[in-house]
């Protein structure tokens, strides 16, 4: 063979190697090699071409960029409609939509429809000939789009020759372009560390990477794609929808995991909330899901009407982002004495609440955000997070709208506020002394994970602080201070029912060491480093002693050198012994110290295991079960890792259970639990 041929062959076989590493990462989750040995292929092939500029064709991987920017966009027009969808927002909606299919195809059993999540991207088109890309446009008026192809070939999930022989000549595909969260994650931090302004959601930066001129910065933006269905077709595809989505995964294209086909009503609305109920879980961000008519031949009976399709409707979530204006920024003490900035908004639903609060985080963030008041901003609110501002819209901020200043005092006891030099968070110096930090350091002291002390809610709390009736939890126990008379003084208490908040702080006097350290509200001590402290020095006198010291509190698993210094400065300071010693006096609380109960005389299975609990159990709830756990000696973690012992899983368990699949730990469903704890 020719020295010429020899040439041809190696880069053929590289484009093919390449093609097919491109095809395992990015369609299908599946690397095959390590990226270094990825890289010295691309760099070979790369090199070659160099060399051999005759052997390059628009096919080959190193021409996913290619090409001067572009100086404006063409124009697309669409062999096929690219139509909107109707929307349903209420079960109702939708009941109505399946009812309408079935009377026009006069059914008398459930139809099939072809479930998939609703991206939150950017409707593409690419069009395919003899399994090339060709051309590749955005939806824009329906009819006609933006050529966005120099783009769109830099997307690496999606192929520039289609894989296998028996595609059609010309194959139009349809799908949605998007950013992974990770990515948008990733692209806004580096935006950040870079001075860069950054973007508002993975829609908008997903549909901003797509509309740039220079195909280089859209490479250098993390996108995927997800094909949904075809536009013209120039030879036989299946007869149904789900059957066109496993050729076209055959094909080379990245087709979504969650697809599945479902019967009826019923069906559609248990796929409904089986993706909303993993939404936040998801890699990517989506808005709802869409039914269609999985029988091509009945789509075509029921056809279309204006811009819609009559066998295909859109089930939106409630919405996670809205705009809304900023009436106010106020300043709130937390019980650590952080001072955080909370936008005062007009109220507006988001996430189907009512929000009219929403957190700034720190300084920094509100410096970054420049949020003002006056501004209209987008407020984002997913899942049970906390509403937050996402950004202000800058062209409707008011003239003369100014930044807001960190507060030099306290805005609740005018003690000196104090934000050391590099820190984002800012402090109230006023310790107990500010009625903001003794109300929250109460609350959590009575909390349910602590001494959960029931019936002490919210405002009763507030209620015997702006009494004067309690100033530290050692109060709470002084009964000349909180009694039957003093209680049921108190707005919307009655004698019954103070006389219920006065057995359950009786009931509270005896508590386990862990969890009296994590009612203490030492900053960055939660649940697991109090059990840890517990579990190491066995007594409160131990841990005192040893306090004095911080580089012997890292002897201790989970405390780093930042968390015994928090926690020899919260024992160092006079005011928080005092209150530790009214609590721990002769008639006061009683610690009970875990380990001075009887020792098992046999280990059980969860001695020393590190243990993950996911999901809801029906028998137990999840804080029974890591109770449970921790009185067997296991170790109750939040994450799942390779050093996971076992994962413990109900209903709904989301993506922990999926990791420790993947890793290999050991599992156990409620059944296997029950069977284990009574060992």
């Amino acid at each position: 063979m020719s020295p010429a041929k020899n040439v041809s062959k190696r880069i053929a076989e590289l484009r093919e190697q390449i093609a097919q590493h491109d095809h395992s990462y990015y369609v299908l989750d599946e690397p095959q090699i390590p990226d270094a040995a990825y890289d010295r292929l691309f760099s070979e092939l790369k090199e070659l071409e160099q060399a051999h500029p005759e052997l390059v064709n628009a096919e080959s991987p190193t021409q996913r960029v290619g090409g001067a920017p572009q100086s404006e966009f063409g124009s697309v027009e669409h062999g096929v409609a690219m139509l909107s969808l109707d929307n349903a927002f209420h079960a109702e909606q939708l009941q109505e939509f399946n009812r309408r299919i079935e009377e026009r195809l006069q059914l008398s059993s459930p139809i099939e429809f072809s479930a998939e999540p609703k991206l939150d991207g950017m409707a593409i088109s690419i069009r395919y000939e003899a399994g090339r890309l060709a051309v590749a446009a955005t939806r824009g008026d329906g009819k006609t789009g933006e050529d966005v192809t120099h783009n769109v070939r830099t997307i690496r999930a999606v192929p520039l020759q289609l894989r296998g022989s028996s595609f059609p000549d010309v194959l139009e595909v349809r799908g949605e372009v998007f950013m992974p969260r990770k990515g948008f994650d990733k692209l806004n931090q580096r935006a950040r560390e870079n001075g860069e302004k950054t973007f508002a959601n993975p829609r908008n930066a997903a549909a901003g990477s797509l509309r740039q001129l220079d195909p280089k910065v859209a490479a250098s933006r993390p996108l995927s794609m997800f094909v949904y269905g075809t536009g013209v077709v120039e030879g036989a595809l299946p007869e149904k929808l789900s059957r066109t989505l496993a050729r076209l995964a055959e094909w080379g294209f990245r087709v979504c995991p969650e697809n599945k086909v479902v019967k009826g009503v019923a069906g559609c609305l248990d796929y409904y909330e089986r993706i909303g109920s993993r939404r936040d879980d998801l890699p990517y961000e989506i808005d709802g899901v869409v039914y269609k008519v999985d029988d091509y031949a009945r789509q075509e009976a029921l056809g279309f009407v204006s811009r819609a399709p009559r066998w295909a409707i859109a089930y939106k979530f409630p919405a996670q982002e809205e705009l809304t204006l900023v009436n106010a920024i106020d300043w709130q003490v937390g019980r650590t004495g952080a001072i955080t900035p909370v936008a005062r908004l007009e109220p507006v639903a988001v996430g189907g609440v009512t929000v009219s609060n929403a957190t700034l985080h720190n300084m920094d963030e509100l410096e970054r955000k420049d949020v003002r008041v006056g501004d209209t901003v987008i407020v984002r609110r997913a899942g049970d997070v906390i509403p937050e501002v996402v950004a202000a819209v800058l062209d409707r901020r008011p003239k003369g709208a100014k930044r807001p200043a960190l507060p030099k005092v306290c805005p609740v006891c005018h003690s000196d506020v104090d934000r050391p030099e590099g820190e984002a968070v800012a402090r109230c110096s006023g310790g107990l002394v500010c009625s903001a930090q003794r109300k929250e350091a109460l609350k959590h002291f009575v909390s349910r994970r602590a001494l959960d002390i029931e019936g002490l809610g919210s405002k009763l709390i507030d209620q015997f602080v702006d009494k004067g009736l309690v100033r530290t939890p050692a109060d709470l126990f002084d009964t000349e201070r909180v009694n039957l008379d003093s209680i049921a003084e108190l707005e919307r208490m009655a004698e019954k029912s103070a006389h219920k908040v006065l057995a359950s702080i009786d009931n509270s006097r005896e508590v386990s060491l862990g969890r009296f350290l994590y009612a203490l509200g030492i900053r960055e001590v939660g649940e697991a480093t109090a059990e840890s402290l517990a579990d190491h020095f066995g007594s409160l006198g131990a841990l005192l002693e040893e306090a004095q010291d911080p580089e012997s509190l890292q002897l201790v698993p989970d405390v780093g050198p930042v968390v015994a210094e928090h926690i020899h400065a919260f024992f160092a300071q006079a005011h928080n012994m005092e209150v530790i010693d009214q609590l721990t006096a002769k008639d006061g609380l009683k610690v009970v110290n875990p380990l001075a109960k009887p020792a098992s005389t046999t280990p059980h299975a969860f001695s020393g295991k590190s243990i993950v609990v996911t999901g809801a159990l029906a028998s137990m709830s999840r804080d029974e079960v890591k109770d449970a756990i921790r009185q067997r000696g296991g170790k109750v973690t939040g994450s799942v890792s390779s050093k996971t012992d076992y994962v413990i899983y109900g209903d709904k368990p989301g993506s922990k259970l999926d990791k420790a699949q993947k890793l290999g730990v050991t599992l156990l469903d409620e059944d296997a639990l029950l069977k284990i704890l009574p060992a």
